[in-house]
């Protein structure tokens, strides 16, 4: 009677996936892609006269824009690993900006910090109780988590910032008063020595030198602490056994409890993390990225932390990789406006050819033809004009997520049982 009630895969017998395990290239294949994409970056750079590309500013500002949709995406990936779709990671990013702006100025910047992950667990809490407990598809509890946020934030924020007090501090019904700046870590000496070497403009040298001190100046520590938040989920879901009970979770939630695994505990242990970590990206963008609450200040990030998750094909190192795509793209129209992103589009040239070789050589004529044609589309925009009319330079982080997300859309392995309803007791 009970087995009827969802759409769990009947029990099967476990087994290990050979690409469960590890990641599907070798550590030494990834250092020749780095390095080759590193050279090819180098070379636009020189070819086109724009610095920028490899800059220490460059660097750090994409850095910081990497970092909140980083933690929207590894909360992804903690849900989705257990078997729940979040697609509230939206609303628990709101919840998480509201919190540590509105601690952080009556207090102090770091238990505004604490307050943005706790908003962001009872937003992760809502929606767990929603899909595990009472079996509610996992989209529509995950649209009713952003909606509830976003209206519960605007309607405490003109209870709690529009008079008395906060508004004399700087507070309205759209913002909270200014918090105090989290501390920064640069390394002395260092810093200075790359910024020298970069300001040469060598070829491969000087990119190193801006991209290393992007990495080492005015770095926050809330992006030190993401960066282990990584490494600490990359270990505990791969390399322990409470990591691989979670992922059995997602995987086949009734093979796991027929094994003795409570499935409710580990979903729930991992919706509320994903929360967490939603809220801690939503307290980077209030505490470091603009020191106070604004409304709307999310800006789409959890939805974009959603597709580098998927980019990443569920693993953190992948993901790393697409919130730092983003981040860069993001931060390079920001900065710098739309001749440096016209020097893109020589890049894009070089990899559209690239890829329409390699879909030749694999006997993919109509994709490989349909990417040659692309190509030459794009080298005519790049050689007539000098740079892109502001109406798309606005658009380029989408269009380069669009691009990758369809790009690798091949080779894509979501968890077997994500988003499948399951009931207590179909193990037995």
């Amino acid at each position: 009677m009970t087995a009827t009630m969802t759409d769990t895969p009947p029990p099967a017998a476990p087994k290990a996936d050979a690409r469960d395990g590890r990641s599907g290239r070798s550590v030494g294949q990834i250092l020749m892609i780095v390095a080759g994409a590193l050279l090819l970056v180098a070379a636009v750079r020189v070819a086109t006269g724009a610095n920028q590309l490899t800059s220490d500013g460059q660097v750090s500002a994409a850095l910081g824009l990497a970092v909140p949709i980083g933690l929207a995406g590894l909360a992804g990936l903690w849900s989705e690993r257990s078997g729940v779709v979040n697609i509230g990671l939206e609303g628990m990013m709101i919840l998480g900006t509201f919190g540590a702006g509105w601690i952080g100025w009556q207090s102090n910047p770091w238990l505004g910090l604490l307050c943005g992950i706790g908003f962001g667990v009872l937003g992760g809490l809502v929606h767990a109780v929603a899909t595990i407990t009472f079996g509610v598809d996992h989209i529509v509890s995950g649209v009713a988590v952003n909606l509830l946020a976003l209206g519960t934030t605007q309607y405490l924020a003109k209870i709690f910032f529009s008079e008395g007090k906060p508004a004399e501090a700087g507070g309205n019904p759209k913002q909270s008063p200014p918090v105090e700046a989290l501390p920064d870590i640069s390394v002395p000496g260092l810093s200075d020595a790359l910024q020298s070497l970069e300001n040469h403009h060598w070829f491969l040298i000087s990119d190193l030198a801006g991209i290393l001190g992007g990495l080492v100046t005015h770095l926050s520590v809330v992006t030190l602490f993401a960066i282990l938040l990584f490494v600490g989920s990359w270990w505990l879901l791969w390399r322990t056994p409470f990591g691989l009970r979670l992922r059995s979770c997602g995987e086949n939630p009734v093979a796991a409890e027929s094994l003795g695994v409570n499935v409710y505990k580990y979903k729930y242990a991992a919706v509320a993390v994903s929360g967490g970590l939603a809220g801690l990206g939503g307290a980077f963008l209030a505490l470091v990225t603009s020191h106070t609450y604004l409304e709307g200040q999310t800006g789409g990030r959890g939805y974009i932390g959603l597709a580098a998750m998927i980019f990443g094909n569920w693993r953190p190192g992948g993901l790393a990789m697409g919130a730092g795509l983003f981040g860069y793209s993001d931060a390079l129209q920001l900065r710098n406006g739309g001749e440096t992103v016209h020097a893109l589009l020589l890049l894009l040239v070089v990899l559209l050819a690239g890829l329409a070789g390699w879909k030749l050589y694999r006997k993919a004529h109509w994709q490989g033809g349909t990417c040659l044609i692309v190509a030459a589309l794009v080298l005519l925009w790049y050689l007539f004009t000098d740079e892109v009319p502001s109406d798309f330079v606005g658009a380029t982080p989408y269009v380069v997520t669009l691009l990758v997300l369809s790009l690798s859309a091949q080779r894509l392995r979501m968890p077997k049982a994500d988003g499948m309803r399951y009931r207590k007791g179909q193990g037995k």
